[in-house]
């Protein structure tokens, strides 16, 4: 026969958790989600930054690549077909390079001479990255900001 305290005392090892054991894990899991989570967003923002200056990169290569083979005169164009930059000129060349969904032209200062080998400039933007704009031209290369 089994006497009342251990009754009790089983009974109790078989309950579940306590209400201070539950709010302290849950205040452990919350503190461990605000360290990751700012940590994750940024992460994010630099990912945007990363595409966008591997779009800007890529597209400033293809117009200077045009440029050493002796072209005048080109166009860029980001609307004609979604997710490519057309780069075209009035002699019937026409390319085109993958850009990254989300980047796009800034709102001013895109581009600048891009009908003059020397002087030429290309800038794209992401909203979402932490810098958002980036260029690339004829005389610095890849940069921040816009042209």
């Amino acid at each position: 026969m089994c006497s009342e305290p251990s009754r009790r005392a089983e009974a109790r090892s078989e309950s579940g958790f306590t209400l201070i054991e539950l709010l302290v894990v849950m205040v452990i899991v919350g503190v461990l989600a605000g360290i990751a989570v700012p940590t994750f967003l940024s992460q994010r923002a630099k990912a945007h930054d990363a595409s966008t200056k591997s779009d800007v990169a890529t597209v400033g290569r293809e117009i200077a690549t045009y440029y050493v083979d002796g072209g005048a005169g080109l166009t860029l164009d980001l609307e004609i077909e979604p997710g490519r930059a057309v780069l075209s000129d009035s002699s019937g060349y026409s390319t085109s390079v993958n850009i990254t969904n989300g980047t796009a032209l800034p709102v001013a200062n895109g581009t600048r001479d891009l009908g003059s080998a020397d002087a030429w400039c290309i800038a794209l933007t992401d909203p979402k990255g932490a810098v958002e704009d980036f260029s690339y031209s004829a005389t610095s290369g890849l940069g921040e900001g816009t042209c």
